[in-house]
């Protein structure tokens, strides 16, 4: 989850490494660290526990170097402190290790160099990986590293510096992303393309078991192995721009009021008229291939999970295919039967979340067809998979994800209508679905000019202690997702249970002290939902309903546009996002970078 940065070139490096850092420091804030090549080639390292702020705060005005490596960390072994933040090194402190994953065998490779006389100065498991490299009796640098990672089992991006190899950068991934970039007679490498569109949009990927070697004027890609591979770069598509603030107070109102404009993004150049369709063309699925689809398991975790699920809804409504979501974590630990007949879906919106890759891999090895819905083009599961979508949500920054939420759903709904038309939809149905989708932007627009009424509700319920939200069917999975909103950025416990169950077992939390918040669609299970405000209001419970009219029993009611009951779902969703943000806002969390969370889950 953490972010590494790196440079070579002839500019400062210190600088450009602080600014690289600050772009990713969304992935990981407990610490960070800097190390460079000082002039006289001696490797010269700044630590700070904290944010990217603290460190740079530490480092001394004669810091100059051309060459450098820095990191941002989300602790996994170790508390986060001056001591366990990156870079590590060995103890002659000629080498310097930044790594992203975890080395699972770090305790057994501890105890072996500890035994062998290795004194180590943090609680890491990054460290084995310094020393590693330092005792190694290989002769170049590359075969050093390649040497200490055939010792590691886990997963790593990681950038490698060593004083007796001045002028070069290795650098290796294996199931943590790794981006080169490519520029004039310069040299970068991130493990997010957030820290180098400032510089240059010319990419390399690497992929797991590949290796690299950066110079100021070349670069070169291979194996683990030492076998060459073949990298040629590919354009990012987003500017710099996109990555800042434009305005906003922090990224995730940016990102909140991005969604019409994403939305629209999504559907542009996929909608088929005359055939009452969509193009979908990265599926890779043929019409022949779709009518034989039998079942549709969606795998996600987190948002992408409750995206998921309202996508197998939706694929169930329009296509009529049996289709559920699971957590892909669970998914892969409980030896499942692996159908030929089912089509399995991998969401995720960074491409290289590590559950969901992992079980595309293992359903890879056992013949499964994989389709991806990502948002990160060219990312681990875009690759892995046989095809896909992507969803254009364009880059989202918050550690909370709200438009490529949005625009997940989005591009679930247009994978339904595809499958849908291929099957028994009628060109009836496929027409009114598409007016629905076209209808979308222009009323995510008016729900969020609502925000000052939303604003005001929450900080009249910022108080609660606990909250509930609840709703049935098509709104079951917008009220966990609203519920994870809430717990993510304003720590407020709460759950999501299906409206339904209320009897079963939750009704004796209700009381005065605990709001409800309850989603209400005008759908042909309106009463049914209105009796469960009923029960709740007769329990003295507040309720806050997101519906499409007034609802009577309900204390406050936020009033969402009406499209097509399948659709219904993707807006009623927005405005409990802006209500998220405004109770934290309330509550003065600290919005963008909520604690104990990273933005990119590449760890298990």
């Amino acid at each position: 989850m953490c972010g590494i940065v790196g440079y070579i070139g002839k500019r400062d490096v210190a600088p450009l490494l602080l600014e690289g850092l600050q772009r990713l420091e969304y992935r990981g804030y407990d610490s960070a660290g800097i190390v460079i090549t000082g002039k006289s080639g001696e490797l010269r390292t700044v630590k700070a526990k904290g944010r990217v702020r603290e460190l740079e705060s530490r480092i001394p005005k004669r810091f100059a170097g051309t060459t450098g490596i820095a990191h941002t960390r989300w602790a996994t072994h170790g508390a986060p402190s001056d001591v366990n933040a990156h870079p590590h090194l060995d103890a002659e402190e000629k080498v310097a290790v930044v790594h992203n994953g975890i080395i699972d065998n770090a305790s057994e490779l501890r105890a072996r160099l500890s035994a062998e006389g290795t004194v180590f100065a943090s609680e890491t498991d990054t460290e084995v990986l310094a020393h590693l490299i330092a005792r190694s009796a290989a002769e170049t640098l590359e075969k050093k590293v390649s040497e200490a990672l055939r010792s590691v089992e886990g997963t790593y991006g990681i950038a490698v510096l060593h004083q007796d190899f001045p002028g070069r950068i290795v650098v290796a991934r294996n199931g943590s992303p790794v981006v080169l970039g490519i520029g004039e007679k310069e040299m970068f490498v991130a493990s997010d393309v957030a820290a180098l569109v400032a510089h240059t949009r010319q990419v390399v990927t690497l992929g797991d078991g590949e290796m690299a070697t950066l110079k100021a004027d070349d670069f070169r890609t291979y194996t683990t192995e030492g076998s060459q591979t073949t990298a040629t770069p590919t354009t990012v598509e987003w500017e710099a721009e996109s990555y800042d603030m434009g305005g906003h107070d922090t990224y995730m109102h940016k990102e909140i009021f991005e969604q019409a404009e994403a939305v629209d993004r999504v559907l542009r150049g996929r909608i088929d008229d005359r055939f009452a369709t969509v193009h979908l063309g990265g599926l890779n699925l043929d019409a022949r291939e779709a009518r034989s689809v039998r079942r549709i398991k969606i795998l996600g975790c987190g948002t992408s999970y409750h995206a998921g699920q309202i996508g197998a809804g939706l694929i169930e409504e329009l296509a009529r295919i049996p289709a559920d979501a699971e957590p892909a974590s669970e998914f892969r630990y409980r030896n499942p039967v692996v159908d030929p007949d089912t089509l399995y879906v991998a969401v995720s919106q960074s491409g290289e979340t590590y559950d969901v890759l992992a079980a595309v891999q293992e359903l890879k090895r056992k013949g499964a067809r994989v389709l991806g819905v990502v948002n990160v083009v060219g990312s681990a599961i875009a690759r892995e998979a046989d095809g896909g979508t992507y969803v254009h949500a364009g880059p989202e920054v918050c550690v909370v994800s709200t438009k490529c939420f949005t625009n997940t759903v989005v591009a679930f709904a247009l994978l339904a209508l595809h499958l849908g038309r291929v099957r028994d939809l009628s060109v009836t149905d496929g027409k009114r679905i598409i007016e629905g989708l076209r209808r979308l932007p222009a009323q995510i627009e008016e729900i969020l000019k609502t925000e000052p009424e939303i604003k005001q509700l929450a900080k009249a319920y910022a108080d609660a202690r606990s909250m509930l939200f609840i709703g049935r069917v098509r709104g079951y999975p917008v009220a966990r997702e609203a519920s994870l909103k809430l717990k993510e950025v304003s720590y407020i416990h709460a759950e999501a249970y299906p409206a339904s169950e209320l009897k079963h077992g939750p009704l004796a939390l209700i009381d005065p002290s605990m709001p409800t918040v309850a989603i209400i669609p005008d759908d042909d299970l309106l009463e049914k939902n209105r009796a469960a405000l009923e029960e709740i209001k007769a329990r003295s419970g507040r309720i806050l309903a997101v519906a499409h009219q007034e609802q009577e029993k309900a204390d406050h009611t936020i009033l969402v546009p009406k499209n097509e009951d399948e659709l219904d779902p993707i807006l009623m969703g927005i405005p409990l996002q802006l209500f998220a943000y405004h109770t934290a806002l309330a509550l003065g969390r600290d919005i963008d970078k909520p604690r104990n969370l990273a933005k990119s889950v590449t760890v298990e």
